[in-house]
Order: C-alpha cells, then structure tokens, then sequence
C-alpha cells in the first residue's frame, strides 16, 4: 500500500541515527570464536543464505538488560508490534515476535516492497535489458497509445519514476492507487495519468511509479517481477518463502504487497551492507548500491531520497551522518542500514511508531568493544521475547450489559458501503468469548472474539491468521478490533446499536482511512 510523506515515519531512522551516534563501529568476530572482554571484535563477513547466526548482545557491545527494558515498554504500553530483529555485524542479538505474530510467518513489508523493485531494477540495467536510468519511460512501451501525451511525458525518464519526480498529477496516493487498482490494466492507467509538472522537478510520493517500474521489468526481461527476483535476488540469497499478489495483466505490486518473514527482509539489508556482494557473487552492482542509496532529493526535517530508499541528509550538522538508509513501510515495516557502523535493525508491525523505541536501543548500545558476559540478564532477555510470543494473560471480564444478550444472534443487513461489508451479527454465548459472524462481498466468516482482552486467532487471512478481540465501551456501543496481522491492515470497529440499527464506524489503525455507515436489523429490513 502507500507509504510515508509524513515526518513521524521517520522515527527509526532518528532511531538509529541517535543509536549510532553514542557508539563506535564495531567489526565482526571471526567464525567459531567469541571475544574477550574489552577487546575489540575482529571482522569477518559470512553470508547468511541458509540461517544467521546469532550471539549475545554483549559479544557485539550491547547490554543484555537495557535491551529487555525495550520488551517492558513494548509490553506495558501495548505497542503494535510485530517483531524486532536487531542484527549488528552480521550476528542476530535480538529476534523478538509479539503475539499474534509468530515466528517463521511471512509479512506484508507494504512499502519496503519499492526497495525490493529498485533492486530489481538496478539487476536488469546490469544485465543489460535496461540501457540505464536517462532512458525515457515510454520507449519500453512502444505499441502502446498513451493519453494525455505531450513533451513532458515524453522526457520522462526511469530516473525520474525512481526518485518519486516523474511529474504525475496525484493529490493523494492512495485514492491514485485505488483508481489504478480498479482499472482494467494497471500499467496502461498509469501511463495515461495526466501531467501537472516538468518531471525531475518536483518530489510528490505516487505509488503508481513503482507499478510502472515493475510494468518496465517485465517489458525488458519478459520476466513478472516475482519470476525475475526469483532467478536474480531471492535464489542467490536462500529466499524462498515469498508471495507478491500481481495485477490482472500479470505485473506484480511494485509498490508493496510483497510478503517475506523478518530475518528474509534483513538479507537485503545485508546484501546492501555487503555493497550488492552475496558469496563471491556481484548480485547488484555495487555502483547501483551506492547510488541508490545517496540522496537525490532533499526533503524536510534532513530527510532525502534515493532510488526507493530514504536517506537521511548528509554534512557536518548535528544529526546528519551521511551513509544512513532504509526501506520504509506503512504499519511500522523497516529495513535499516548503516554501513559505517555494521547495524541492520528490521521492524514488522501493525500501526506503531518505531521511534518510541529509541530511548531504550539507545540505552542498550553500550560500547564497540565486547562487553563482559551477563548470563543472567541474557537469560532474563530470552525469557521475555519468549513471553513476548505468547498470549498475555486474559483480564477479567466485566458484567456484559442488556445489550449484549438482545442483540445476540441477530443479523443486521448493512447499507452498501466501500468496504463490503453485507450482514453483522454478533452473539454472546459466554462471558469470555463473543461470535462474529460477517458476511463480505466475496466470502462469509465466522469468528470467535475474545472480550478479556486475549486475541482469538482464526484461520482465514490470506497469509496468516485474522485475531479479534472486543470490549462494551458503553451499554450499546461494542468496540471490535480485527486483526489482519500478517497484511498488517487493523481495523477498528465501533458498534452502536439503538432502535433496531447498528452503526459501524470504522478505523483502519496504520493509516488508511476509514468509513462509517448503518445497518438495520434483518427483519425490519426491506
């Protein structure tokens, strides 16, 4: 889905930039040994196509105890997160997943995903089925017939999609995004949108750039992007469990939607760290790593942007370290990168601020040189990502109202609405679990919902399971949240029933909108 024009996005990259600053470079051990105490750790590069490997946080100077205070908080404040994996020299010292997510579940990066088709991107210039970036976006579609031509669509060029100037008319990303997807050919309505500007010009944020990046793939190497990433990036880099939805002609999201598991997101991290080098292999051009992580556009607040990766903006001022990248999604997905200082750090999530995080990261970067071993806070850290992956324990219930047991079973016809959604129906047979009963467009679910602030998991997401969980607000309003984890979407849903009517108002809580429409009971309903 869309992705970041907003300054908070950019929490975990001050995150690290922050981090960073308070340490110095740490190398990585060689195979097999574990440092001494307040010695330096000697570097040695492996690869992690088949698993990584870890150590504890004290064999990369990072402090066992500060790090589980940033389960605490994640915990006592309720924080929306899926997992957190922190990788520094190659070696995992944290690989946290928060329930409901579970360990080894693919995610959608959102995104994350343009950082990927850059990649690609870069891949198929170097095997030369792209000239290079000043080639003009329409010569790779040369039969067809593009609507509201003039020169300035005619000069636009790759470069200019990948750095987000391609001169598009788009006032909102994601209504743009939504009219494409409701097109009947995706690249053809892209190519169709009207100009508002010279291109190279001006930075406006259009998710229809990166379709179009995959739209060009295709054309070149008469590969989808998937098939493509598969042959050229996921094999060399032991990727293999992967799902990328594409459009009706066959062109995979270049925007986002592509679904990978955490420690799969950090190999790209990795690979970029590596300077496009992966086990003797050239898998991107190191000049392409280089290059599309500079910043080519400045922003506000020292934010820039490369070819599909945000920088941070270079100098000598307070803040800025030139050489800081990442990969940034909606919902909290992230891939950092800092060379310079040998870090990854990887967030998955469902609508959370990855900068609230910074207070305690930064406390736990202690030195660049090994610290002494702490077993005993080492294990206290391994108890709580342990705890962190299972169910909290429930709440009590509190007396459900009258409302609850006249509303139980019955069905409400919904009026039509943008996210169709037909009938409701909630029933209340127990004190600590409800019943939903939905029925969609497409499909019918029913769902358990736990009321003592448990999520209860069932199956039916499209990648993994949906949870829900609810509680009355009031005698006749019910507050639902349905988690889509995996796809990130988390919505929440207020219901308020009186005189026979519902009335939805619903949130999408990572930043898509939300709708609020009515329903009348079944019966009453003509």
């Amino acid at each position: 889905m869309g992705n970041t024009k907003n300054s908070k996005f950019f929490g975990l990259l001050a995150l690290v930039v922050v981090m960073l600053a308070a340490a110095g470079c740490v190398e990585t051990p060689e195979s097999g040994t574990e440092p001494d105490a307040e010695t330096d750790i000697e570097s040695d590069v492996y690869w992690p196509t088949e698993d990584w490997r870890t150590s504890t946080p004290e064999q990369q100077g990072i402090d066992s105890e500060k790090l589980a205070e940033t389960l605490d908080y994640i915990q006592e404040e309720d924080v929306n997160i899926h997992s957190l994996l922190l990788i520094r020299n190659g070696y995992v010292v944290a690989d946290a997943y928060f329930y409901p997510f579970a360990e080894g579940s693919i995610h959608d990066t959102a995104s994350v995903t343009k950082s990927f088709t850059s990649t690609l991107t870069g891949i198929a210039i170097s095997e030369g089925h792209i000239s290079g970036v000043e080639q003009p976006v329409l010569e790779f579609f040369p039969e067809r017939s593009v609507e509201n031509l003039d020169a300035r669509k005619e000069a636009m060029t790759l470069e200019d999609l990948l750095t987000m100037r391609s001169g598009f008319e788009n006032v909102n990303d994601e209504n743009t995004l939504d009219q494409m997807r409701e097109s009947p050919d995706w690249v053809q309505f892209t190519l169709d949108l009207p100009m508002a500007e010279e291109p190279g010009t001006r930075f406006v944020y259009c998710s229809c750039n990166s379709h179009l990046l995959s739209g060009i793939i295709r054309e070149t190497t008469g590969m989808n992007e998937l098939d493509y990433a598969n042959a050229s990036l996921f094999e060399p880099l032991g990727i293999q469990n992967v799902s990328w939805p594409s459009d009706p002609q066959g062109n995979n999201h270049g925007w986002g939607d592509l679904r990978l598991a955490p420690p799969d997101m950090a190999k790209l991290g990795y690979l970029y760290l590596n300077e496009g080098a992966w086990e003797g292999e050239q898998v991107v051009p190191a000049e392409w790593v280089n290059k599309s992580t500079q910043k080519h556009v400045s922003l506000k607040e020292e934010v820039g942007y490369g070819y599909h990766w945000w920088t941070p903006a270079p100098g000598p001022a307070p803040g800025s370290f030139p050489g800081f990248y990442e990969a940034n999604g909606r919902g909290g997905q992230r891939i950092i990168v800092w060379p310079e200082k040998n870090i990854i750090v990887v967030t998955t999530g469902g609508g959370f601020e990855p900068g609230d995080l910074s207070p305690f990261l930064l406390a736990s970067l202690q030195s660049d040189q090994a610290l002494p071993e702490n077993p005993e806070a080492y294990g206290q850290l391994q108890d709580k990502i342990t705890a962190a992956s299972n169910p909290p324990d429930p709440e009590p219930v509190p007396p459900l109202p009258e409302m609850a047991e006249e509303i139980s079973g019955e069905t409400y016809v919904i009026e039509p609405n943008p996210l169709g959604v037909m009938t409701i129906s909630l029933s209340f047979p127990g004190q600590e679990e409800a019943i939903l009963n939905l029925s969609l467009e497409d499909e019918q679910q029913v769902l358990p919902i736990g009321l003592d602030n448990v999520y209860r998991l069932s199956p039916g997401g499209e990648f993994g399971p949906l949870a829900l969980k609810g509680f009355w607000k009031t005698d006749t309003e019910f507050v639902l949240y349905y988690n889509e984890v995996s796809n990130i979407n988390n919505y929440q849903v207020n219901m308020t029933f009186e005189n026979e009517e519902v009335t939805l108002q619903i949130e999408e809580l990572t930043g898509l909108g939300g709708a609020t429409f009515s329903g009348r009971l079944e019966s009453d309903s003509s």
